[in-house]
């Protein structure tokens, strides 16, 4: 945590004004749709971030273009955080079209809660009552929620695959039942191995997605402008509406589980995973039905689902125990770091049932007697104040599978400091 108190202050001073200036859109081929938006701060620096949407064998249909101008005016709301948070400007122009005062308070909502980490991380306590007002050109007009006649046609299923074990749960079960279309951001090699071991062995087979993040912003990140967190997974909520719609299907399943729902700094709001909790998930259904005509239905196959439940399960699926990663640090060269708290997490939860030899090789070392990792499972137990800021699970579950491991990795350095603190 840094005192960035004075910066945020300086910051919003000098920028007061962050504007989303315009989206543009075109097919490539029939298959592929190239987006770009605009944003700019005051007319001093301006961003131009581009992705690509690959939708492979999955032809678009002929849809209404107002339906995807609507989406992809949506994604630059939710792309425009990521560069918003380096000014943190208190008037935010928005020019492609208005929303309505309930919309508005919606996404205040998101910026309040879904920036809560990177506030905090910055020494940042903002009066949040007046932390963004939105100002729009006088010949702006409202989206309705009629300029999404959109009438989903399949029984398939949208799962986005993130590489670790909860989408593998979620992919490996629902194939049974539905056929599923896999969807993958900015692929890595565990996303791909994922999918493939699915059964989707082309990346015509996948949906896949290529977003950039603006050099610009990477630049003035460097220059010590504002930076930090921002909520991932309502990005990629608004992302599957576009795939969904692009597909003519109504069902995305996500794979947030419960655990999603604990604060990261106990007693606040504070949530690293806000956008993956139950509140964001049913704001997210509302605004879709209020806004956006109930075109899609977005929901989490696994939030009925205890980590350890789907530790269990997962454990089941042996053909994925060597291709699976977790890990965000070693996520570019497809391994596990194995000095962070999500390796540490994923090796703790997946003990209990998963044979100690094998876990090793897994991971390709014992991380339970590993020393470094010691402020790690403090944090994981709740022996220390807060939990990481990771996707990690609750502090109650960690505890449970230090229980259940306690017998057969006893004379590990890490499970005999859990014991000896304990007692």
């Amino acid at each position: 945590m840094v005192d960035n108190l004075q910066k945020y202050i300086d910051l919003r001073q000098k920028y007061p004004s962050f504007t989303y200036e315009q989206f543009t859109y075109s097919f490539k081929k029939e298959n592929r749709l190239s987006i770009e938006f605009h944003f700019s701060v005051d007319n001093s620096y301006h961003f131009r971030p581009k992705m690509e949407l690959n939708l492979g064998n999955y032809i678009t249909p002929s849809s209404n273009n107002i339906e995807i101008e609507g989406i992809i005016f949506h994604l630059g709301l939710i792309e425009m955080i990521s560069y918003w948070k380096a000014f943190c400007s208190p008037i935010i122009v928005i020019k492609p079209y208005r929303l309505s005062i309930e919309q508005e308070n919606w996404w205040k909502k998101l910026f309040r809660k879904g920036l809560g980490e990177f506030f905090f991380q910055n020494g940042i306590s903002p009066d949040f009552a007046n932390l963004i007002t939105f100002e729009y050109p006088i010949s702006s007009t409202y989206f309705a929620s009629s300029s999404f006649p959109y009438v989903p046609t399949s029984q398939k299923v949208i799962v986005p695959i993130g590489g670790g074990k909860d989408s593998v749960v979620t992919l490996e079960t629902l194939r049974k039942e539905k056929e599923v279309i896999p969807f993958i951001i900015n692929p890595r090699g565990a996303t791909f191995d994922c999918a493939k071991q699915a059964g989707f062995i082309n990346e015509e087979d996948i949906i896949i997605l290529q977003r950039e993040i603006a050099p610009l912003l990477l630049e003035l990140n460097k220059q010590g402008f504002l930076n930090g967190h921002t909520p991932f997974s309502a990005m990629l909520a608004f992302y599957t509406l576009l795939v969904a719609t692009l597909t003519s299907v109504r069902d995305i399943a996500l794979s947030n589980e419960a655990s999603a729902n604990e604060p990261t700094i106990p007693g606040t709001d504070i949530n690293h995973q806000y956008s993956k909790s139950l509140e964001f998930e049913t704001d997210f259904q509302y605004y879709v039905k209020t806004f956006m005509n109930d075109c899609c239905h977005y929901f989490s196959y696994l939030r009925p689902y205890t980590e350890l439940e789907i530790a269990e399960k997962f454990a089941t699926f042996t053909d994925y125990h060597f291709i699976f990663k977790s890990c965000n640090a070693g996520s570019k060269e497809n391994r596990w770091c194995c000095s962070c708290s999500k390796c540490l997490f994923a090796y703790l939860i997946l003990s209990p049932f998963i044979e100690d030899e094998k876990m090793i090789q897994i991971f390709s070392e014992d991380l339970l007697n590993k020393e470094e990792l010691l402020p790690y499972f403090e944090e994981l137990t709740g022996i220390a104040e807060n939990k990481p800021f990771e996707c990690v699970g609750t502090i109650d579950e960690v505890n449970k599978a230090v229980q259940m491991i306690k017998e057969s990795r006893k004379e590990k350095l890490l499970i005999k400091h859990y014991f000896h603190f304990r007692h």
